[in-house]
Parts: structure tokens; C-alpha cells; sequence
């Protein structure tokens, strides 16, 4: 997974913060969903590349639930998680026990359950 998540780096368009970040989405039955963050001029209207694996993996027909886990790596040498707004679609998206895997670019990581990443979750109960 490291050297995959490696190479995808390469494909961030991240020319503004210099901040490039892959991510590799894996689903119950095995498919793997790649994304990288993609940012523009305004900063507003780019997408993480958690978002970017999601939204290519919902757009192949993958449903809630199906998910299994989300690789992330960063290439500045530390490890990150994701952003508020990418914990927020994993929420929506993930179950509570689903592995996010954050990769530092040496290979050293940290694992989180969606659960241990949004305590405090807001869901569609929050909108009644």
C-alpha cells in the first residue's frame, strides 16, 4: 500500500499549499478507489483526495455500507488525518468500525476507526 499510495502522489495537483495527498479507498468485496486532493486558484472549489476516491467509487456504483477502508497518505513526511469536511463524508458513507489509515511518506502510519475520528458525529437525526 505505501508504494501505491507513493506513486499516486504523484498525480496531486496541489500547485497552491504544496500539499499533495493520495488516498486508496478499499470496499468490502476488494475494489480499490484511488484519489488525490486537486486544488484551484479560489482554494474553494478543489477536492481532498479522500473525496476525490469516494466520489469516483459512488460514481461506479459503489453504496453506503459497502465500504471497507481508506488508505491516506501525505507527502511532507508526517502523518495526517482527514480534513473535517472528509471525516464528515465518511460518516455519512462508512460504518463505525471501517479502518482510515493514515500514512506518513516514509511508511509509518496510524489507524483510526470513523468512530475514534468523529465523537462527536452529526447525521441525519441532527436535521429533525
Amino acid at each position: 500500500m505505501v508504494q501505491e499510495l507513493k506513486e499516486l502522489l504523484k498525480n496531486s495537483y496541489s500547485p497552491y499549499s504544496h500539499f499533495p495527498v493520495a488516498s486508496i479507498l478499499i470496499t468490502k468485496d476488494g475494489r480499490k478507489y484511488k484519489g488525490v486532493n486537486v486544488e484551484d486558484a479560489s482554494t474553494r472549489a478543489g477536492s481532498c483526495a479522500e473525496r476525490s476516491a469516494i466520489f469516483s467509487a459512488i460514481s461506479d456504483g459503489v453504496k453506503k455500507g459497502e465500504f471497507k477502508e481508506i488508505n491516506i497518505m501525505v507527502d511532507n513526511g508526517d502523518i495526517s488525518t482527514p480534513c473535517f469536511v472528509c471525516r464528515q463524508m465518511l460518516l455519512e458513507l462508512f460504518d463505525q468500525d471501517a479502518i482510515v489509515r493514515c500514512f506518513s511518506s516514509t511508511g509509518s502510519f496510524k489507524e483510526y476507526t470513523v468512530k475514534e475520528l468523529t465523537p462527536y458525529p452529526f447525521g441525519a437525526d441532527d436535521l429533525i
